[in-house]
């Protein structure tokens, strides 16, 4: 039997389909509110919040807190600190400083003496402590979705769901027998035009779109986004509009679509190469561009209804 569930979470839309037990749902949208209650920075009682609150201070967190701090810090090191979960000042400063809502309505630059300083993270695995540096602040970010896209799924098939697709805000993870003849059919959400930039089709893996066309304001006339350049500090300027990863666990294919959203011009795809993943990225003039690689996830043979629209 194939049950789905679509509700508000971490900011964003997520969808939930589950082949087997349709009360498997509730477990999903549980753990999801669960892992949003430990990780949204605009939550003054989540682990990151009482983190970013008392930086230089050890704390001891949850393992799901450990390994989502653990996980940012092997990507910044990955990336030579092109993805880095240390931009929260950055963020304030462009005026993300309240959930996205908030800053529809009235947004204004904020003000913020934190810098990046992702190598100054402190863990000790031994106690589960984290300690952030006196100069810096934690945001999960795109990754803590695509971290928990990938808890979730695993959670449901251990629960006993034939097969799961947890996406969150277009960090998506899917696993077991899909509803498409065991597959799990995706169609991404191309930024400026109807039909989708692609169609994919997988056995299992992760999808993760990173885009500067949602979540955009404006500040004194200067349109600011989300994704914040740690070249710069400031919300990225490139042709590149979107960028789509497919990878095996949807924290990868986060990183990965971001890096590749930050890459220089014409290294785009290079970017996507470089994390051993594959992928597409479409521009202001609405090309869309894909590794070779992206091929035998292409559903250019047979016209196939997807299973969930990436967004």
């Amino acid at each position: 039997m194939e049950a789905d569930l679509r509700f508000r979470a971490m900011g964003s839309d997520a969808h939930v389909i589950v082949l087997g037990d349709p009360h498997l749902l509730d477990l999903a949208r549980d753990r999801v509110d669960d892992l949003e209650q430990r990780w949204s920075r605009f939550l003054p009682t989540s682990e990151v919040s009482r983190m970013n609150a008392a930086r230089g201070v050890e704390h001891v967190v949850s393992s799901e807190t450990y390994t989502l701090v653990e996980r940012s810090i092997a990507a910044w090191a990955r990336t030579d600190g092109r993805f880095d979960p240390t931009v929260l000042g950055d963020l304030v400063r462009a005026g993300y400083d309240r959930p996205y809502l908030g800053i529809a309505v009235h947004a204004t630059g904020g003000a913020s003496v934190l810098r990046r300083n992702c190598g100054g993270i402190q863990l000790d695995p031994r106690r589960s402590t984290v300690m952030l540096p006196r100069d810096a602040g934690f945001d999960p970010g795109g990754i803590g979705k695509g971290l928990a896209a990938d808890l979730v799924v695993a959670e449901l098939l251990a629960a006993g769901a034939e097969g799961a697709c947890v996406n969150l805000g277009g960090d998506l993870r899917v696993e077991g027998h899909g509803p498409a003849g065991g597959r799990w059919i995706i169609a991404v959400e191309h930024p400026t035009d109807e039909a989708p930039a692609a169609t994919l089709v997988l056995q299992s893996g992760a999808v993760a779109t990173s885009t500067t066309t949602r979540r955009v304001w404006l500040v004194d006339r200067e349109p600011r986004h989300h994704v914040i350049d740690p070249a710069t500090g400031r919300s990225s300027r490139r042709s590149i509009v979107a960028a789509t990863a497919v990878a095996g666990d949807a924290a990868a294919a986060e990183v990965a679509a971001t890096m590749a959203l930050l890459a220089p011009a014409g290294g785009e795809l290079a970017a996507f190469d470089e994390l051993r993943c594959d992928g597409l990225v479409v521009d202001q003039a609405g090309t869309v561009r894909t590794t070779i690689g992206l091929d035998p996830f292409l559903a250019t043979a047979v016209a196939v209804p997807a299973s969930v629209a990436l967004r």
